[in-house]
């Protein structure tokens, strides 16, 4: 509901590190349900390192493991996630894809 409210109001939708986690179930949701267009992904680094990190200092590099995560809970490809929120990204910040 949060998502839906947040989403009409105009905003994106970012997961980071916690969606991996396997208590994680009604965010895992979320991720399901999210639009691929409206979504962003993230590691809120240096804390809430995703699986296989959990419990140690969560660096930008682990952004792969939320993404892989996402990719598998909505059952399409890494890149399928990659390139969608990577467009997402450059179009919210209006910045010019390198």
């Amino acid at each position: 509901e949060v998502a839906e409210a947040a989403m009409a109001l105009g905003f994106h939708i970012s997961f980071s590190g916690i969606v991996t986690f396997k208590n994680a179930k009604a965010l895992k949701e979320v991720a399901r349900a999210v639009p691929l267009e409206r979504m962003l992904v993230e590691t809120d680094s240096p804390y809430l390192a995703p699986v296989p990190h959990r419990g140690k200092t969560n660096e930008p590099s682990y952004v792969r493991h939320v993404a892989e995560e996402i990719a598998a809970l909505r059952g399409t490809t890494l890149e399928a996630v990659a390139e969608a929120t990577t467009r997402n990204f450059f179009s919210l910040f209006r910045g010019a894809r390198p």
